[in-house]
């Protein structure tokens, strides 16, 4: 952020880049504000920025910004409520005379963005929900934006290749708002592109549209599937107790047997607390950190890759290793500190879906999770082409 282009702001009145608000403690608002400022409605392609402690002149109303007021601002962004994630600053400046939080929100590449299943635009010093229209608009500017490999379409597949009623009876009543579908006039290809699942242009479904929906992903990627072996020793070599079908089809459908793996293989046991006879609950593997680690597999994988993820089983450990190193410019000394999201709109679904209950959080939910079972941390091995993460029983 720069301060001239703050200050210009503030003494101007407000744009479709910029709204004031003397508010603290507005989420609602201030997420409906961030959603606006993501679509980005006028294309200018340039941030926008809303000021909290700003009166409408552009002076300061006097509060004061403490970091408890930049966490909640922050946390507006990985929460889950918009979605996609949009890309934000939170800062702390002294302008107009006294403090204020100023929110920077760059452009989405993947528009039209929402926040609890509405599409928030902004025209001119107003901000609404967008029309059909403007939603339109939205949809058909992504095409020349998405980036990454799930937003694109996927031109060999047609609608026929899809399971509609997984998107109409399961993920759609989950992704809209109710009074948004109530008043629905749009036709299915135009309500599967509001979700980035359809390209307009192209005609087509996107490759993430294929994934979640589709009957037979694997048609299409080969690799696009979850393979679970159960060994007696400590090796590959170690005679073979359990190697069940592969885990493939729709995403949700997959999604939902790794968790029923998950529960089965955590294998509960009474463990002494050392209060007496008190005892509390154990586990070899803790269920809800095999979860956040099995989503964390499925949803940032490459897709592109003929590789399955592989979930081995052995004596003293689990390793999960599935095909694709980090994202983009993420370094391992970031790692997991930043997240970069290869298959954002999959990320979306898997939200949307309630398999993940905040971006970001995955791996330390699970480290956590370990902890309290008293087992060892999560061992992570990230390499160009593969991620493996390893987990042990409690000594």
């Amino acid at each position: 952020m720069l301060r001239e282009i703050l200050e210009a702001m503030l003494v101007d009145i407000e744009s479709d880049r910029s709204e004031r608000t003397v508010s603290i403690d507005k989420t609602d608002k201030f997420a409906e504000a961030i959603c606006a400022f993501s679509n980005d409605l006028p294309n200018n392609r340039q941030p926008g920025y809303l000021f909290i402690g700003a009166n409408a002149n552009g002076s300061a109303c006097g509060i004061n910004v403490t970091d408890r007021l930049l966490q909640n601002l922050a946390h507006i962004r990985s929460d889950g409520n918009i979605q996609p994630l949009p890309s934000m600053n939170v800062q702390k400046w002294n302008l107009g005379g006294g403090e204020m939080a100023v929110v920077e929100v760059l452009p989405s590449d993947l528009p039209p963005v929402r926040y609890k299943g509405q599409i928030w635009v902004r025209i001119g010093p107003s901000r609404r929900i967008a029309t059909e229209a403007e939603e339109r608009i939205l949809m058909e500017r992504r095409a020349s934006l998405a980036k990454t490999w799930d937003a694109r379409p996927c031109r060999e597949a047609t609608l026929s290749d899809l399971a509609l009623d997984i998107f109409t009876l399961s993920y759609r009543p989950s992704a809209i708002d109710r009074t948004v579908i109530e008043g629905n006039h749009r036709s299915i290809e135009e309500q599967l592109a509001a979700l980035r699942f359809y390209d307009l242009r192209a005609g087509c479904p996107t490759h993430a549209a294929v994934l979640l929906f589709g009957g037979n992903p694997c048609f299409y990627f080969p690799g696009a599937y979850v393979q679970y072996v159960r060994y007696e020793g400590a090796t590959q070599a170690s005679r073979v107790l359990r190697a069940p079908p592969r885990l493939s089809g729709d995403l949700l459908s997959v999604m939902r047997r790794l968790d029923e793996i998950a529960q089965d293989i955590a294998n509960s046991k009474p463990v002494p607390t050392g209060i007496g006879y008190a005892e509390r609950e154990g586990f070899d593997y803790p269920p809800r950190a095999l979860h956040e680690l099995l989503m964390n597999a499925i949803i940032h994988r490459n897709y592109e890759s003929t590789t399955p993820v592989m979930v081995n089983h052995y004596e003293d450990r689990i390793e999960i290793l599935n095909p694709g190193g980090l994202y983009g410019d993420l370094t391992p000394d970031q790692f997991p500190r930043v997240t970069a999201y290869r298959n954002p709109v999959v990320a979306e679904a898997a939200k949307t879906l309630g398999f993940v209950n905040r971006f970001g959080r995955g791996i330390d939910v699970a480290q956590a999770e370990l902890a309290n079972n008293g087992s060892p941390a999560a061992e992570f091995d990230v390499q160009l082409n593969h991620f493996l993460v390893t987990i042990r029983k409690p000594v």
